[in-house]
């Protein structure tokens, strides 16, 4: 195999393959590897760790047919460290060869024969528009636990509701819900569980750029469930993972009908008041105090090692006063993926789920369990 790119084009598609590399579930050497496969002038590199599949597809000028796996964060960083310019890569049975005027690397291969053979990606059957799927797992994913102990948390349930795609994700302290309206559903499989990982790649393509960037190639996701798997397809790049199985928790319990107090605030000022008194936040055990009153609210944090600090934001509040206390990071989470410029504060009591809204949308919901205070 022999072919010649640009550089930055090239690191960029290595990158983006590499992360699905020598994950967790790596089990052998080889799938720390990326497989590169040139036709033509179409080069495909391929990472996977049997969980987690990323293909990504690059215009390149090729010289020879053929295939290779190479390392791939080494490779990565070679082509990122040359000079600026064109890339020749060239292999053989047993390396690879990458050079750019003056710089040249040969690098160990790993036997081709030992990279798994992956299924040919399925045509998606759903679109949706990149920019409002994107714009929602943005607002859902960070709600998505990390902890492996928990595997049906690690997911993002995509579902359908009212007629809308509707995702959900929890880690059992908060849980954040957006609707998709007018989206087509995924079809007769009903729920699926998407990893989050999975998701968070998307997040990290790339959005097309130019006049046409609501048209054309990258402008759509396309959707492909299957029963045990799911594959994304955003222009050049297939994003493909296992579904995880198991019932997800009824998250439709936990959401109140209604709330008796409600504050109505501006997004950016409660934000900035929260980041500033967050300084003083030294572990995760440490809250933020709320105290709401009809003419705002106060903020205060209690640090014993490090001191204290208050702040109040002004706002409209309606209920009885009330004193709830939340863990700052995660209410700073909740009211950054608001898109409004105003928000809804509604709780119940110092121990119930609380919720951030956008005061003119109801496409999202995230919701907040207090911490308890004495």
């Amino acid at each position: 195999m022999k072919f010649r790119s640009e550089r930055d084009s090239l690191a960029d598609v290595l990158t983006t393959a590499g992360r699905a590399a020598g994950g967790r579930g790596a089990t052998s050497a080889v799938l720390s590897g990326l497989m590169l496969r040139t036709a033509g002038n179409r080069l495909e590199v391929t990472g996977t760790d049997l969980d987690l599949t990323v293909r990504v597809e690059q215009e390149v000028i090729g010289i020879e047919d053929g295939a290779c796996v190479v390392p791939a964060r080494l490779t990565a960083d070679v082509v990122r460290a040359l000079e600026a310019g064109a890339v020749t890569l060239e292999s053989d049975e047993e390396k690879v060869d990458i050079s750019s005027a003056r710089a040249h690397f040969g690098l160990r291969s790993f036997p081709l024969v030992e990279f798994p053979s992956l299924p040919a990606p399925p045509i998606p059957s759903v679109t949706l528009p990149r920019a409002a799927f994107v714009e929602a797992l943005r607002q859902v994913v960070r709600a998505a636990s990390n902890d492996d102990a928990r595997p049906l948390l690690t997911g993002v349930l995509v579902t359908s509701d009212g007629g809308a795609v509707r995702l959900v994700a929890t880690d059992s302290y908060r849980l954040a819900l957006r609707d998709l309206h007018g989206a087509a559903t995924l079809g007769e499989g009903g729920d699926v569980l998407v990893p989050a990982r999975a998701l968070a790649e998307l997040l990290r393509l790339p959005a097309p750029a130019g006049a046409g960037a609501l048209e054309g190639p990258g402008a759509d996701v396309g959707i492909a469930a299957g029963l045990s798997d799911i594959t994304f397809t955003s222009g050049r790049t297939r994003i493909s993972t296992r579904l995880l199985e198991g019932t997800y928790p009824d998250y439709r319990q936990l959401i109140p009908d209604q709330y008796p107090n409600r504050l109505h605030v501006g997004r950016e000022s409660l934000l900035a008041a929260l980041r500033r008194v967050r300084l003083l936040v030294r572990d995760n055990t440490t809250p933020v105090r709320l105290s709401m009153r009809p003419s705002g609210v106060d903020l205060s944090v209690v640090s014993q090692e490090v001191g204290d600090a208050s702040e109040t934001v002004d706002g409209d509040f309606t209920g009885e006063d009330l004193v709830i206390a939340f863990n700052p990071s995660y209410l700073i989470d909740g009211i950054d993926a608001v898109l409004d410029d105003e928000i809804f504060l509604e709780a119940d009591s110092p121990s119930r789920p609380a919720t951030v809204r956008a005061a003119s949308r109801d496409d999202f919901r995230y919701l907040l369990m207090p911490v308890r205070i004495s």
